[in-house]
């Protein structure tokens, strides 16, 4: 309840947490420019290891609890932003999801995240891994399995140096109006210090973009200008994964 006093206060709006489950399991709607809404709905599952005592019920405040990504808690997320989208509204569902290490995606948290895309959902973003994990375009939306941390406290833990959890990506993908479909993907790759985040180096970025091409298979991810990275050509040009089969890291 502090916590959304507190957004409330700063005048943010809070997607998957609420003072009972009707206003934590809700999309949030954000109006952008030209009557456009963006509507945002957030989810968290047991996997990260949020435990069920967390999720909102109708006396009590809390989260928006899925235990399991299954075919229903799409479906339940798709009929929920149905009844309230207009012609034109864009779709995020971010979900908090997955173990902190590894570039391993299961199974059905990809047949998850697919469902939801086919469903009409314009961007997944997936979060909980303390580093990012693949990219996918499918369908011409966007899925973000893991973006990683932007700024914490793990600073200093060692075992798990491979993954350089020093680095950390903002995402900040451009959609088509009208459409959704990804015009522009960019990704810049920042380094964190002592709690703060500071511009990576060329050798650190260069690290990325090949991490992130090696493990997005299909997806390509490019370097730009000033060192951008971007999901390859997202002006017409992404390609989808051959087939229908998304390899698991």
């Amino acid at each position: 309840m502090e916590t959304l006093g507190t957004l409330s206060g700063a005048g943010l709006r809070a997607a998957g947490a609420g003072r009972n489950a009707e206003e934590a399991y809700a999309p949030v709607v954000c109006p952008v420019a030209d009557g456009v809404r963006v509507l945002v709905v957030a989810r968290g599952m047991a996997s990260s290891g949020i435990p069920p005592s967390w999720a909102a019920t109708a006396k009590r405040p809390g989260v928006a609890y899925v235990p399991e990504p299954t075919a229903a808690a799409a479906a339940e997320i798709v009929e929920r932003v149905r009844r309230i989208r207009r012609p034109g509204d864009l779709v995020v569902v971010s979900v908090h999801w997955g173990s902190n290490w590894g570039y391993r995606v299961p199974r059905e948290q990809v047949r998850f995240a697919r469902a939801l895309v086919d469903g009409g959902v314009d961007v997944v973003h997936g979060h909980s891994s303390h580093h990012p994990r693949p990219v996918e375009v499918h369908r011409d939306r966007l899925i973000l399995y893991g973006c990683g941390d932007f700024i914490d406290d793990y600073e200093g833990i060692s075992g798990y140096e491979e993954y350089r959890d020093d680095l950390r990506v903002a995402y900040f993908p451009s959609l088509e109006a009208g459409t959704g479909r990804p015009a522009q993907v960019r990704m810049v790759v920042l380094r964190a210090r002592r709690m703060r985040l500071e511009p990576a180096s060329e050798e650190d970025r260069a690290w990325m973009r090949a991490t992130l091409d090696r493990i997005s298979p299909g997806t390509g991810i490019t370097a730009g200008p000033g060192g951008v990275l971007g999901a390859a050509g997202t002006t017409g040009a992404v390609r989808e994964p051959n087939g229908t089969s998304f390899p698991t890291f």
